[in-house]
């Protein structure tokens, strides 16, 4: 599916994010000022590009861009390199915790990008300003001196960081991160206000399609949606839908997307292995486990952008399991085999196959996930 494109001006959004205090020359708190260096685009070599260009508030904080792209990936600020993965959600990023591996489970968690080498949201902030496929600022001095020709900013920044803070680019450019993780981490992108929290809350009822696919998520005798993707007990309050981990879930290369990239076709993503701080081979294609939150808004999906559609997914999940899946509804071709074999988490893949009443209504449940101000952004009529 691809949703319509809620008509709300970025600019406007912007200002809503920017406080009273600051308009009136006030120093603002370090979640307000984050919001401003988030909305800025002077942090781009060429004052184009912002946070908000790949993270637009107006579309849930994917890049909604009409490029050749098509929101497989996203137009740098040099207006033609594309990276070489899909720009995942800015939006409940502030519930993924700090990469670690954990003994117990014997698996690595959280840390973002989709390979965990941000270890914080706020090392995750400092890195698109650098990257020359992105925002291609030559240094962190660099961006600070950016920076520093707001006189507002300027003094923002010795009021909250000290009056220090300019005697070391690489310390203010820490503050730099860690004032948008503070932005990111505020309600204005974690509303827990979809559908399905209403119904938590006693303020909804689910449809019975929604509430078949509420069954179907949760159980296992069914479908293994929740072995990856929740973290609390059933119906918990303010669930992620991501247990942080990371997984190879079969996911087939992307051609396009490598061609845009100036990547050559045997080009293999290696997932949570491309992390420096990772050595174990089984680490090979393996990428953290995303929130489902306004999922059913967010597409294309995957880490590659392979799939259009939310259904497409849910097929490629079945393809595993139902011998009458074997062709990938999008292309009428077969099922393209996993871009790193090794590794795929087949016990996780398991379930029992899925008829297309089944397949509705876990579109449907997802799309229940969708939060309140973004409900218009759903293709309309729910199967």
């Amino acid at each position: 599916m691809t949703p319509a494109r809620l008509a709300l001006p970025l600019a406007l959004l912007a200002a809503a994010a920017f406080p009273a205090a600051a308009c009136a020359g006030e120093i603002p708190a370090e979640a307000d000022l984050g919001a401003m260096l988030f909305f800025d685009p002077n942090f781009s070599a060429g004052r184009s590009m912002s946070c908000a260009t790949c993270h637009a508030p107006d579309t849930a904080f994917t890049d909604a861009r009409e490029t050749s792209a098509a929101g497989m990936a996203s137009l740098g600020d040099d207006g033609r390199s594309f990276g070489g993965r899909n720009a995942p959600t800015a939006a409940y990023a502030a519930a993924v915790p700090a990469f670690h591996y954990d003994p117990a489970l014997k698996e690595y968690v959280g840390g973002l990008f989709l390979d965990g080498r941000a270890a914080t949201l706020a090392d995750q902030a400092v890195g698109p300003p650098l990257n020359p496929g992105e925002m291609a600022m030559p240094s962190a001095a660099a961006v600070i001196a950016r920076l520093r020709e707001n006189p507002d900013y300027e003094q923002a920044f010795r009021v909250l960081y000290g009056p220090a803070i300019f005697d070391n680019a690489d310390a203010a450019f820490a503050a730099f991160g860690r004032a948008i993780a503070a932005y990111e981490a505020t309600d204005a992108l974690a509303s827990y206000d979809s559908r399905y929290d209403r119904y938590l809350r006693g303020e909804y009822d689910l449809t019975p399609l929604e509430d078949l696919g509420r069954t179907l998520f949760f159980s296992n005798n069914n479908v293994n949606c929740a072995t990856c993707h929740s973290l609390r007990p059933e119906d918990a309050a303010q669930e992620p839908f991501s247990n942080h981990q990371y997984r190879n879930i079969g996911v087939p290369s992307n051609p396009a997307l490598l061609a845009l990239a100036g990547l050559p076709a045997d080009h293999v993503d290696r997932g949570l292995a491309e992390n420096p701080g990772v050595t174990d081979p089984g680490a090979e294609g393996r990428f953290r486990t995303p929130t489902l939150r306004n999922v059913a808004v967010t597409g294309p999906y995957m880490h590659n952008g392979v799939f259009r559609d939310l259904r497409t997914v849910i097929a490629f999940y079945d393809h595993f399991n139902n011998p009458d899946r074997a062709l990938n509804p999008e292309t009428g071709a077969p099922w393209s085999p996993p871009e790193v074999a090794a590794t795929v988490a087949r016990e996780d893949l398991k379930g029992q196959p899925l008829t297309e009443r089944k397949i509705d209504a876990l579109v449907a449940f997802l799309e229940a996930l969708t939060d309140a101000r973004y409900e218009p952004l759903l293709a309309s009529g729910t199967p």
